[in-house]
């Protein structure tokens, strides 16, 4: 069992290579390591929260990918920052990522759509994901519909693909006995840069629970 504590030597410069190491540890241990709460909100601050599943992440930030037209997509668009959390209790472990988003380039959420199960694919294609329909059995009529029409070539729709949120803010959460939990947290100021984002340097802090 990895240790509880964040000790000194946790606090590294970069939180983004701590994050890789809690999340190997999770994956050896949590059945869905890469489930991680995703809130977003509208234009005029009315917040949301779901569960999403990250699909890959590197030192500018964290990627996954939806429907650019859910309400998840249209507050993204209308408010384009949010907010992530992944909780390993096993572990008393708690990860939070905040930042500004943007759209993955196409070429990446290709990439990653070739490499869905076809069923995931057909699925995703079918749906106007958080828009109403009139029954169950009308969505799956669209699916049905779907697989009739592109076989076992599905197209990624052009309203389907990949956010990335840019770390701004990383904050790393170890539980401890009596509640006298360990917290840290690091922050960084990004400047826009072509599509994304460029970071400056870290600055790290612990904080009282």
């Amino acid at each position: 069992m990895p240790a509880r504590e964040l000790r000194r030597d946790d606090l590294a410069v970069d939180p983004l290579e701590q994050f890789r190491v809690w999340f190997a540890e999770a994956g050896a241990a949590v059945e869905t390591p890469e489930a991680m709460s995703l809130a977003t909100a509208t234009a005029d601050g009315s917040p949301s929260l779901r569960v999403v599943l990250l699909k890959r992440f590197d030192e500018r930030g964290l990627v996954f990918h939806t429907h650019y037209t859910s309400r998840k997509g249209r507050e993204l668009e209308a408010n384009p920052r949010a907010a992530l959390v992944f909780h390993w209790d096993v572990f008393e472990r708690q990860i939070r990522v905040e930042g500004p988003v943007t759209h993955a380039p196409d070429a990446d959420s290709d990439r990653y759509w070739s490499t869905r199960p076809l069923d995931a694919r057909v699925a995703a294609a079918a749906s106007d994901q958080s828009r109403p329909i009139a029954s169950r059995r009308a969505f799956l009529e669209k699916i049905e519909a779907t697989k009739q029409t592109h076989g076992m070539e599905v197209p990624r729709p052009k309203r389907w693909g990949g956010y990335r949120v840019w770390a701004e803010r990383v904050e790393l959460w170890a539980g401890q006995p009596g509640r006298a939990h360990d917290r840290a947290v690091w922050t960084r100021a990004l400047q826009p840069a072509g599509a994304g984002f460029t970071g400056g340097a870290w600055r790290r802090t612990r904080l009282q629970p």
